[in-house]
């Protein structure tokens, strides 16, 4: 059967919004924001702050495993990693060479990566070699930094090496997020390797979802902004049923409640009306309802106020019959 893969997002999709998401129907994967390796063997507070689903089994409460990803650029070093994550319980390792932020790239993380065929190579075979040959190693690329001239030998350096799995974000890094994606790419990869391979990148709705599939000739597909601005689109992909925005926006509020009170509990409050008004506004993508609740606590940074705000809305929704 084809599967649906939540898509890593750093600073967004956290622990508490993989719970609430993959409390929902269609998600079978998972993949946490990224653990920066970069001069030691971290420790277990470090994964464990950044996949608490480790104490419980590596899955969501859904059940939903989650691949802890990794990233960095020193394959003994994230090897030693990826075998101390395995031991603290991890269903499974994934590298990331895909992270497009100037940041990361500065400081030879992510999509820079993709310059260096030989040093993804040397990455995932150094990983491979040090967890369990029961733990999948497996590894998210784009078609390229700057161009796409290293697309497909980066992904036979990762075949090669031994990951079984491979999700392609369909565009370079200096293609950002800009649409379209480049799915037709994906299906020139897929004639050069025999490995698993996972479409991803502007996979929005039902139409963008199929076109994906058709283009790229992934059965499989991970979804991210899309996800995040629908949380019900992979419910929407596996029963193949749309809802209307009204009974979707009615459903929706309700997780809203539960992620805000949830970031009240496990952050600082000066970080809170940030986390939440990030969500909020993915949101507006989808839900034209979204826009008026995002002015109302745009300049709002009591988190006690902002849930009040998301209450109320609860109440004044009318139910659809």
């Amino acid at each position: 059967m084809p599967k649906l893969y939540l898509a890593p997002m750093e600073g967004v999709l956290d622990f508490t919004l993989r719970e609430l998401l993959t409390h929902q129907v269609g998600i079978d994967q998972c993949v946490t924001e990224f653990i920066r390796v970069s001069d030691r063997l971290l420790p277990r507070s470090v994964f464990l702050r950044l996949a608490p689903e480790l104490n419980q089994g590596g899955c969501t409460r859904s059940g939903v495993p989650v691949f802890l990803q990794l990233l960095g650029s020193d394959p003994s070093l994230l090897a030693e990693n990826a075998a101390k994550a395995a031991e603290l319980g991890a269903p499974g390792i994934d590298l990331n060479f895909g992270c497009p932020a100037k940041t990361v790239n500065k400081s030879r993380g992510g999509a820079v990566l993709l310059k260096e065929p030989d040093l993804i190579h040397d990455i995932v075979c150094a990983v491979r070699k040090a967890v369990p040959m029961n733990t999948p190693v497996t590894a998210k690329m784009r078609l390229g930094f700057a161009d796409k001239s290293l697309a497909i030998e980066n992904a036979q350096s990762i075949e090669t090496a031994g990951a079984s799995s491979l999700t392609i974000h369909a565009r370079t890094k200096l293609e950002g997020y800009k649409p379209p994606a480049h799915w037709e790419w994906i299906a020139k990869i897929r004639d050069a390797v025999d490995m698993h391979l996972i479409a991803n990148g502007e996979v929005w709705t039902q139409q963008d979802y199929w076109r994906c599939k058709i283009l790229s000739g992934c059965e499989d597909v991970m979804l991210g902004r899309g996800m995040l601005s629908n949380p019900f689109l992979a419910e929407t992909l596996v029963t193949q049923q749309n809802q209307s925005i009204e009974v979707s926006w009615i459903r929706l509020l309700p997780l809203l409640e539960r992620y805000s009170k949830q970031v009240i509990t496990d952050l600082s409050e000066r970080h809170v009306h940030g986390r939440i008004k990030q969500w909020l506004n993915m949101l507006r993508w989808h839900y034209p309802q979204a826009e008026s609740l995002f002015t109302q606590i745009r300049t709002e940074k009591d988190p006690r106020v902002i849930l009040q705000k998301i209450q109320s809305a609860q109440h004044e929704t009318p139910a659809i019959s």
